[in-house]
């Protein structure tokens, strides 16, 4: 995707010089550039409390860096453009369903005055606080919330990642495509669990393989004996396992019960270079949403990232779609000249291209030039075009495929 990096090369220049506070910015910003024709919104200035509500704790810790670095990045460009409106982050733990980090932060959030938010990451999370949220009128945009239960949820909810029908979809073909006829699967029981579970089932036996064996677990467990011997005594060609970081313990225990460690197939909720297990995953497979993205993009989420005092990441899963979020947010508010929740959300589906006939725009800066001549912007982001339909979900999104080698480092393959 070619875009525009006027403002992003500006950005890293001096970030390193910013420091801590550039991120989080409570002066108002200069003023957008004068209407050209009636349709342009008024001349604003406005400042946008923004929370988000990412994992740094619990099971899914492991991507809560790579999107909070996005939320950083994006929130530096949307400062750093001067477009008539400046964000205010406040940043939150999310933690899981299991240390309960997010009632404290929500709690937080909530007394702050944020008035949109990017996160939770987990399903069951979203699930517990966006009626909360909702209350409040604070728009709640997910990057990574997967579960089909959330199409259409609430006029307040958006979500720049797709559904998991499409990703159980891509992951059962695979499946197929390897040559395998049976598949075990091992899930967890939640939203974001059983939703891939049956998408992977349905679409896997739609090709004529058949799922010979699952097993469930809560996310809380620690013990999955049980579930590995219902896996184990089927004797799958292939076994799926849709889990967050589980995933540790439940790969030993399959491959000392008999399971090839090369016929694994991984979700987005655990897919990551694994060095220090004690299994060899060479072949085996796993799909992530998400645009196959540069390596400059690395470069910019560190360079964002490091300026806040934090470790170097080198991870990227759903870090666009934070990014991204962050974007449409800023433009929606641009295009309503305001900040409330519910006036940001009745423009989110047009900055996406999703309603209207937008001019294409890649970055926040350009979109901004649009939006303050009057015109109607249609971003498309890194994790895609992004295009909200009327249920607040992506229309369309890429699902890459990705297989293991040595030292249990994925590659994308497809």
């Amino acid at each position: 995707m070619n875009r525009t990096k006027s403002s992003r090369k500006s950005l890293l220049a001096g970030i390193a010089l910013i420091g801590a506070s550039a991120l989080v910015i409570t002066g108002c910003a200069g003023n957008a550039a004068t209407p050209e024709s009636s349709d342009a919104p008024a001349d604003v200035d406005l400042t946008l409390k923004l929370g988000s509500l990412l994992p740094s704790t619990g099971t899914l810790a492991f991507l809560g860096a790579p999107m909070n670095a996005g939320v950083e990045l994006a929130v530096a460009e949307i400062n750093e453009a001067d477009a008539g409106i400046t964000v205010d982050l406040t940043a939150e733990d999310e933690g899981d369903l299991d240390n309960k980090a997010y009632e404290t932060s929500i709690t937080n959030l909530q007394s702050a005055g944020i008035t949109a938010m990017i996160g939770a990451a987990s399903s069951g999370v979203s699930k517990l606080i966006l009626d909360g949220n909702a209350g409040a009128g604070i728009l709640t945009v997910s990057p990574s919330n997967t579960s089909a239960e959330f199409t259409g949820i609430n006029p307040l909810y958006f979500r720049t990642a797709p559904s998991d029908s499409l990703q159980g979809e891509v992951l059962a073909n695979q499946v197929a495509e390897d040559g395998h006829s049976t598949l075990g699967i091992i899930y967890q029981n939640d939203p974001y669990g059983s939703g891939l579970f049956d998408s992977i089932k349905t679409t896997f036996e739609g090709t004529g393989g058949q799922v010979v064996a699952d097993a469930s677990y809560n996310q809380t467990d620690g013990q999955f004996n049980a579930q590995v011997q219902t896996i184990a005594a089927a004797k799958p060609d292939a076994v799926a396992i849709v889990s967050y970081d589980q995933f540790l313990t439940i790969a030993p225990l399959l491959v000392n019960a008999g399971i090839n460690p090369g016929s694994l197939y991984l979700v987005d909720g655990n897919l990551k270079d694994y060095p220090d297990l004690p299994v060899d995953l060479t072949g085996s497979k796993g799909t992530r949403a998400g645009a196959d993205l540069p390596d400059s993009f690395l470069d910019d989420l560190n360079a964002a990232w490091t300026a806040k005092g934090n470790d170097p990441i080198d991870a990227v899963t759903y870090s666009a779609e934070a990014y991204d979020g962050v974007i449409l947010i800023a433009l929606a508010a641009l295009k309503a000249g305001s900040v409330e929740g519910a006036d940001i959300a009745e423009n989110m589906q047009e900055v996406s291209g999703g309603s209207g006939k937008g001019e294409k725009c890649t970055s926040f800066a350009e979109c901004a030039k649009i939006i303050a001549s009057g015109g109607t912007a249609d971003y498309d982001g890194y994790s895609g075009e992004i295009t909200f339909d009327d249920q607040n979900d992506p229309k369309g999104a890429d699902v890459g495929v990705y297989e293991y080698g040595a030292g249990n480092v994925q590659t994308r393959i497809k």
